[in-house]
């Protein structure tokens, strides 16, 4: 079906049969152009900033980066949603009425809509989602001193 599998987070905890899957799935699908399918295994956006800013360190301490060097765009490509064509958000849907993140997606959220609905995920309908693309629709964006 021409789907690209992606699978970030924290696999080294995974149990090997399924960190063998993963890779089998991702080198098979590397190629794939259609839809890009990402799972979140063990993913933890506090592990995914501190593993970015290691790699990073790592590459200064070994000559390969200058403290200079370090932007955005440089510790975005290290993060585990480089993987993706647009690894930002614009709108977060969280169900069941819970208004938080859940250390999910810290850095990829800054600039992210968020919408709180009362229900739960499995019986989050189409209407439902209308709804929370119509709330986006009518919001004024702004983007700090991005802008």
């Amino acid at each position: 079906k021409n789907v690209r599998i992606s699978v970030i987070g924290d696999k080294s905890k995974l149990p090997k049969s399924l960190q063998e899957s993963i890779a089998t799935a991702e080198d098979t699908t590397r190629g794939n152009t259609g839809l890009h399918l990402m799972m979140a295994l063990n993913y933890s956006g506090r592990y995914d900033i501190m593993k970015a800013s290691r790699s990073i360190a790592s590459k200064v301490k070994d000559g390969f980066l200058q403290v200079e060097d370090i932007n955005e765009t440089l510790f975005q490509n290290e993060l585990e949603t480089k993987c993706v064509e647009f690894p930002n958000p614009d709108l977060l849907i969280r169900t069941s009425g819970e208004q938080r993140i859940n250390n999910f997606f810290l850095w990829q959220l800054a600039y992210s809509e968020v919408y709180f609905p009362e229900k739960k995920f499995p019986d989050f309908e189409e209407k439902d989602f209308i709804g929370a693309l119509s709330s986006f629709q009518k919001r004024n964006r702004r983007y700090g001193g991005n802008e």
